[in-house]
């Protein structure tokens, strides 16, 4: 997102009649910005109305909570061996006991 600023002649603030919660006594600039939004910003905006959007924002919580055991308590926030083979695999296999520790538990709730 890019900003758009204009920059104030802190001399004209002061005698402005507009300058209550604007201007700050004292202050030896004053500057305002505008948020000049590309079409990409403008259609996530427009996506993030919808319903689909607000159904998977409901289902976010569960994937991030997930992630988070994944890094913080299965090591995945760093790698333990060089190489995208290496990744690869750290992360086969931690994903594999991530997703057996969940087939255990289901199993023990059930019998």
């Amino acid at each position: 997102m890019q900003e758009w600023f204009i920059f104030f002649d802190v001399e004209k603030c002061m005698v402005c009649p507009l300058r209550e919660g604007c201007f700050k006594e004292g202050a030896k600039t004053k500057t305002y910005s505008v948020a000049i939004k590309s079409e990409e910003h403008l259609d996530q905006q427009a996506f993030q109305e919808t319903e689909k959007f607000k159904r998977l924002a409901r289902e976010r919580y569960k994937i991030e909570a997930k992630n988070s055991e994944l890094k913080n308590k299965h090591g995945y926030d760093q790698a333990s061996a060089a190489g995208s083979f290496g990744m690869q695999i750290q992360g086969a296999t931690t994903i594999f006991a991530v997703n057996l520790k969940r087939i255990l538990k289901l199993l023990n709730e059930k019998g």
